[in-house]
């Protein structure tokens, strides 16, 4: 009998059929509240991401397009040679990219594709890509899903690139606490999400969780909106590109804690720790900001 897993390097390349997303202003602030802002309604950088006619003037948080891309992300589970069952798939780190403010409502299409496959032995890292353009094909968001499906490696292929090992030792120059409220996980799965794993204590609890667990992308959120106050007032104008590692869950009720290193240049390291557990739960972030030319 041969037990030599498949050889899913192959797949590289494969290119996902384009899928549509439609979003209003209505959403964009249903995903701003799915990931605290407007905690305090009388701050005025958070309310901006909160209420359409706010004095500073409506803003759409930039993670908000890390929702653009579900429908394509889960055309993984379909590709020919890649049997996954999704209670063994990971979302182990994730980047979005924007290069300019999001618009306050967009008719756009998802063009995903696997861009890399890796081979970490006890399971196979599926890098992928997915570019969201509007109705006149420019690129509005670009995300990078890293999935780590179980039990599929071991074929003998390529690795893959060393983990970052750059990450500030000193202690962090600003730290930032937020609680999290209980019922967070079903506010945020208003924006895409509807994972029972999220919801449901009985499947939390087939998934070995004590209850219901936030969304990764919801805590990824959670720590875009801190950095953004710490480092540009709430403004999205600077904002280009974000990234973290999902190292481990999030229970709702617990409180966040953002730690942040600025590095100046437009470099601002990052964090997250959950301080009732004191375990890190998002690992080597950064936020990429642009820095005005003089």
């Amino acid at each position: 009998m041969n037990n030599v897993p498949s050889d899913l390097s192959a797949l590289e390349g494969t290119a996902f059929a384009p899928t549509t997303f439609r979003y209003t202003e209505r959403d964009a602030i249903v995903y701003a509240l799915g990931v605290g802002a407007a905690a305090d309604p009388l701050d005025p950088a958070s309310l901006a991401f909160a209420y359409e006619n706010a004095p500073a003037g409506f803003r759409v948080l930039p993670t908000f397009a890390s929702t653009f891309g579900y429908e394509t992300m889960w055309q993984i589970l379909g590709l020919p040679g890649l049997r996954i069952n999704p209670m063994m798939l990971l979302h182990g780190e994730h980047e979005t990219r924007v290069p300019r403010p999001l618009p306050r409502e967009a008719a756009l299409t998802n063009h995903g594709r696997l861009a890399h496959v890796y081979d970490k032995g006890s399971g196979a890292l599926l890098l992928l890509d997915v570019t969201s353009e509007d109705e006149q094909g420019a690129v509005v968001a670009e995300n990078r899903y890293t999935l780590f499906a179980r039990g599929l490696g071991g074929w003998g292929g390529e690795r893959g690139p060393a983990a970052d090992s750059t990450f500030p030792t000193r202690p962090p120059d600003a730290s930032y606490r937020q609680v999290i409220p209980a019922s967070q996980a079903l506010l945020y799965r208003l924006s895409g999400d509807r994972n029972p794993l999220h919801a449901d204590p009985a499947i939390a609890a087939l998934a070995g969780y004590e209850r219901p667990i936030l969304h990764g992308l919801a805590t990824f959120g959670f720590a875009a909106h801190t950095l953004l106050r710490h480092a540009t007032a709430g403004l999205v104008e600077p904002f280009r590109a974000i990234r973290a590692r999902f190292s481990r869950h999030v229970f709702p009720g617990e409180t966040l804690v953002v730690e942040v290193w600025d590095e100046g240049t437009g470099d601002v390291r990052f964090r997250c720790r959950v301080l009732e557990r004191d375990e890190i739960v998002l690992a080597n972030g950064s936020l990429t900001l642009a820095i005005p030319q003089e």
